[in-house]
């Protein structure tokens, strides 16, 4: 029948109806009458009603309108410098408009008749100048040097256009409240100071216009990474922080227990407190869990067993390494984008990747253009373009047999040598890509499910410049006798696997996904050469302020 509900539609719509109807229902009744105080019989009479109306509507195919929710509380619309100066006009459409900006002042100078104050909020890289003269209300603020550097200030004025060749419009200042003033000691001045000064400020540091421009890509990054998975029918998964696997097998995990008293316990921790068994090891069936516990490495055998039920889905969290390297590639505490691929191949995983990665580097390409103009100048020249053949160009697909030929001829001397069966290094991933392909995004395949040749598994690299590996990926071994051999031959224990195996047992399929360290993403995005740079706080070894 035409316009006939499938009984999938109408399982989707029954909930929705019956919102609707109740909210109806109860508004029949006058004010401050609670069901409790409704005779059970006409309850029971409008229930039966209820279900006589949805059965009609089932059985005829009639259409059930869905809720018009519009009483939704509006939060508090505040006018942020982006929404002033962010337009096509840079603001000159808001000509004579008074409006109150709020930030922290950026600069102070002082002149015989008026004074110029940058203020920035945050929003966006640009700063709002602010003229005021002597006569507008609160100067003797600025008279008695409680604005500085560093002070949040709320500032009500009016557009004009502006003298400077800077910026289109300024603010005429008419009042100026001080929030909260800056103690002189405030330590980011105008004066430039390095990276490295700046992480032992790290509570400070977004002030800046290299870390606000940051954190916006990041916070963009992030949006794109949500809204390519939703718009391709992914579902979102949180996977624990807390867990009992080595996903990676490398043993570099952070302990999670108990057994140590804390600090509310106490100053000391005498080693002889902590539970030991009759052998002298410890006894982990005391810890809290009753077994040894990790800081995750990795959601992806969590999310694989999501897959396995909703075909596609995806992680995004903090992962930890316990690995002791103290580089500019590495962090303690991280986050992963880890989507899995149910009934889906390596070249799938593949296509899966190129297309996210080309779908995210476009969306900050097209909403930070201020942000992205700002690192393209002070710090890489040339990243726009680089990013724009990341959207553009075709992604070089080169075998691990193909990438060591490639490195063997290569006629460049590398720290580590080269021979089929090495993991690649990074001067090796960054030769690819940066020399070789001349820029180019490069997918390797090298590890994961056993291929039919015995030597080489279903696995891929993504290679950009710069970076090196972005993202890692494969198709994951869906063969139960497979996947116990393996387990057996990296000394793993299979008890600890036993809900992975079952995903073997029960309705096992081909599925793939691969892994992407958020921050080496803010790091390709923005040209920042230090990965603690990507990131608010960063967790090295023998790091972990703020």
């Amino acid at each position: 029948m035409a316009g006939a509900l499938s009984p999938a539609t109408t399982l989707r719509l029954k909930p929705l109806y019956a919102v609707r109807f109740f909210r109806n229902f109860y508004s029949s009744f006058p004010p401050k009458l609670h069901t409790n105080s409704i005779p059970a019989p006409y309850l029971c009479r409008r229930r039966r009603s209820f279900c006589s109306l949805v059965s009609a509507a089932i059985s005829s195919g009639e259409a059930v309108e869905k809720p018009k929710f519009e009483n939704i509380r509006e939060f508090r619309k505040r006018l942020r410098i982006a929404d002033i100066k962010g337009g096509s006009e840079e603001g000159l459409d808001r000509l004579g408009e008074t409006l109150v900006v709020r930030g922290w002042v950026r600069t102070v100078r002082a002149q015989s008749s008026v004074t110029f104050i940058d203020v920035n909020d945050g929003s966006c890289l640009s700063n709002m100048q602010c003229v005021m003269a002597s006569d507008a209300e609160g100067y003797d603020q600025v008279d008695n040097g409680l604005i500085s550097t560093g002070a949040s200030v709320w500032i009500e004025g009016t557009v004009v256009s502006s003298q400077g060749s800077k910026q289109k419009i300024e603010l005429k200042v008419q009042k100026l409240v001080v929030v909260g003033k800056s103690d002189p000691s405030f330590p980011i001045q105008k004066k430039r100071v390095s990276r490295e000064f700046l992480r032992t400020k790290a509570h400070l540091r977004p002030r800046t216009n290299t870390f606000g421009a940051v954190s916006r890509v990041r916070n963009a990054l992030a949006y794109a990474t949500h809204k390519f998975f939703q718009e391709n029918g992914f579902v979102w998964v949180s996977s624990p922080i807390i867990t009992a696997s080595d996903c990676e097998g490398a043993g570099e995990q952070f302990c999670v227990t108990t057994l140590i008293p804390n600090s509310n316990e106490g100053g000391e921790s005498p080693v002889n407190a902590i539970p030991t068994t009759e052998a002298g090891s410890v006894d982990w069936s005391q810890d809290f869990f009753g077994k040894r516990a990790y800081l995750t490495v990795s959601g992806q055998l969590n999310g694989e067993t999501y897959a396995t039920a909703l075909s596609d889905i995806y992680t995004f969290g903090p992962t930890f390494r316990a690995e002791n390297s103290n580089t500019s590639r590495h962090l303690a505490e991280f986050w992963m984008i880890e989507p899995e691929l149910a009934f889906a191949d390596l070249g799938d995983d593949m296509a899966c990747a190129t297309a996210y990665l080309q779908y995210v580097v476009k969306y900050v390409l097209e909403n930070c253009i201020e942000d992205m103009d700002f690192f393209n100048t002070w710090i890489e020249k040339g990243i726009i373009n680089r990013l724009s053949d990341v959207v553009e160009k075709n992604f070089v697909q080169l075998t691990y047999t193909d990438a060591i030929e490639l490195l063997l001829k290569a006629k460049k001397k590398f720290d580590f040598p080269v021979k089929w069966g090495c993991d690649l290094q990074s001067e090796h991933e960054r030769y690819i890509t940066e020399e070789a392909f001349g820029g180019c995004p490069d997918i390797k395949a090298f590890y994961m499910r056993q291929n039919d040749d015995g030597k080489t598994v279903a696995a891929m690299d993504m290679l950009v410049p710069r970076v090196g590996e972005l993202i890692g990926g494969s198709q994951r071994e869906e063969r139960l006798e497979y996947l116990e051999e393996r387990l057996d031959n990296l000394n793993l224990n299979k008890e600890s696997f036993w809900w992975y195996l079952d995903l073997r047992r029960y309705g096992s399929v081909p599925h793939a996904g691969f892994g992407l360290g958020f921050e080496r993403l803010v790091q390709f995005a923005t040209g920042i050469d230090n990965i603690r740079d990507a990131i608010p706080f960063p967790r090295t070894p023998g790091s972990a302020e703020f």
